[in-house]
């Protein structure tokens, strides 16, 4: 069934869970997401990245997520992830997006509040949610696809962490409903292990009290998952690693098998190592 963010993420924090974010930006990922979330009786959101444009259209994916997530007999919530177009964000709220991102984190502060109210202000009257980001997340050298590289000296930079006292004072200007925080994580594979300041994301939380949002949720151990879900993190985009995880199985099955081969047998495989994935992120998310 389709789903509103801000219905989803508030039921989880009173359950002291996160909801799981899956960027997916094909048909199996779409599928294995949706399959992953049944299983588990579990909400799930679904989301498409502006920056994935290039893999393939909001246009072509859009209509497919919003099918899947009608269809679904779990939660689904089809969100539009680091939207930086007004357009692209108005044009996914006309598709039927139920929740959209609107990320300006890039910009100084008050650029940052004013374009998010435009967003907020539009998508509200819709009746759809609105996320966004203050801090910046970096995206690691080998990819992930969102954000910018960090240089060396600037990982475990708190300068570039979201400021408590500051993400108040943009809350509470912008009426969003969950804020994507800074806080330690990086968008793509880890090349270091990362230095999480989990305290600060109490912190904020104890200052805003919205769902939080942990961007680079890949590749996070357990224990730092559910500290920071403790400590207010709600919804956690998970992206890159499962990615992976498809193909490494295809890899795999690539180099086993000796007959012909077909691309069905080879999808079905990558789609089950996908939802394998997947279901090992809900389980840890929503601490089952």
């Amino acid at each position: 069934m389709l789903a509103s963010l801000k219905e989803v993420l508030v039921k989880a924090r009173e359950k002291n869970q996160a909801v799981a974010a899956f960027n997916v930006p094909n048909l199996e990922m779409v599928r294995a997401a949706i399959q992953a979330a049944e299983e588990m009786n579990m909400p799930v959101i679904l989301q498409h990245a502006e920056g994935h444009g290039s893999l393939i259209t909001l246009e072509e994916i859009g209509p497919i997520m919003i099918q899947y997530a009608e269809r679904s007999t779990v939660p689904v919530v089809v969100h539009l992830d680091h939207g930086k177009s007004f357009e692209v964000i108005m044009q996914a709220m006309k598709l039927g997006f139920t929740s959209v991102m609107i990320d300006a984190s890039d910009l100084p502060f008050d650029e940052n509040v004013a374009r998010t109210q435009e967003v907020v202000k539009a998508a509200h009257s819709l009746g759809v949610s609105v996320e966004a980001e203050l801090g910046h997340v970096f995206t690691s050298s080998l990819g992930g696809g969102e954000g910018r590289a960090p240089d060396d000296d600037q990982i475990g930079d708190t300068d570039i962490y979201t400021d408590p006292k500051q993400a108040k004072e943009f809350v509470d200007a912008t009426n969003v409903d969950c804020l994507a925080v800074a806080f330690g994580t990086v968008h793509g594979i880890y090349l270091k292990e990362p230095r999480l300041d989990l305290q600060r994301v109490k912190k904020i939380y104890e200052e805003v009290k919205i769902p939080l949002v942990m961007h680079g949720g890949s590749g996070v151990h357990a224990e730092d998952y559910q500290a920071a879900i403790k400590n207010g993190i709600t919804k956690i985009n998970y992206y890159t690693y499962a990615n992976q995880a498809g193909a490494a199985a295809l890899r795999k099955y690539l180099n086993e098998e000796t007959q012909d081969y077909f691309l069905e047998d080879c999808i079905a495989v990558t789609t089950e190592a996908l939802k394998e994935d997947y279901v090992r992120a809900i389980e840890i998310f929503s601490g089952q």
